[in-house]
């Protein structure tokens, strides 16, 4: 068992699935996340993830333009559906046990989530992937991560980014930006850091569920495991 945690939720952008190009699927990225959730996973700590939909569909870009908003975060949760479908083949292909559920009814394809079925996926030491986001309209996958945390009594919620954490500008724009190693809830808020979307972050401060954001590439996944301090964690006092 690992050190610091015996059950997480990890937070994954649907881009992670998609490469370089950070859109569509491609086979290498979905193979190197399955063997990341794998070495997780042989640790002994019991993983769940929430998988978004963005490198299929961007749910707030101009081209949707007149679409009906409801619409739209439909056409994201099937995307989220399809991402997972892909991720258990790829943890299948390592040997890794993999049960995928859904929020939205698609039960010819995967499983309707409950709460008791989740857990026990996750006692029996199954990866358990989340597809469909909360299954209604007008809450992100970030909702749904947050969700899940709360529903299954999480030691903590993982937001695995494309960055090292939270800094206090966009890295990706700012040449200045300077990472915190922790940081509260309410700073975060006060500052308007965009972490994640209010109401995740209100679910985790509630339920006292700590949020860890970090880079999800090589053994960074492993690391935040065994208690090293990889990213920048949230947390009601620091």
């Amino acid at each position: 068992m690992a050190d610091r945690y015996g059950r997480i939720i990890l937070k994954m952008s649907g881009e992670a699935l998609g490469g370089p190009a950070r859109s569509g699927i491609d086979g290498a990225a979905v193979s190197a996340l399955a063997e990341s959730l794998g070495g997780a996973r042989a640790s002994g700590v019991q993983i769940g993830v929430v998988v978004g939909g963005g490198n299929m569909l961007r749910g707030r870009s101009d081209r949707w333009e007149g679409m009906e908003r409801t619409t739209v975060d439909q056409m994201g949760m099937l995307a989220t559906c399809i991402n997972v479908l892909a991720l258990r083949e790829a943890l299948h292909a390592i040997d890794i046990p993999a049960t995928v559920f859904s929020a939205i009814d698609v039960r010819s394809v995967l499983d309707p989530y409950s709460t008791a079925a989740a857990n026990a996926a996750l006692e029996r030491g199954d990866v358990v992937l989340f597809a469909g986001g909360t299954g209604n309209p007008f809450f992100s996958t970030d909702s749904a991560a947050a969700l899940r945390s709360c529903e299954l009594k999480a030691d903590a919620l993982l937001k695995g980014t494309r960055v090292d954490g939270v800094y206090d500008e966009d890295p990706e724009r700012s040449s200045t930006a300077t990472r915190f190693e922790s940081i509260r809830y309410q700073d975060v808020i006060e500052k308007d850091l965009k972490v994640m979307d209010l109401t995740a972050f209100a679910l985790c401060r509630e339920n006292g569920i700590p949020v860890i954001v970090f880079k999800l590439e090589g053994d960074n996944l492993a690391r935040v495991l065994r208690g090293e301090e990889v990213g920048t964690t949230v947390k009601e006092t620091i």
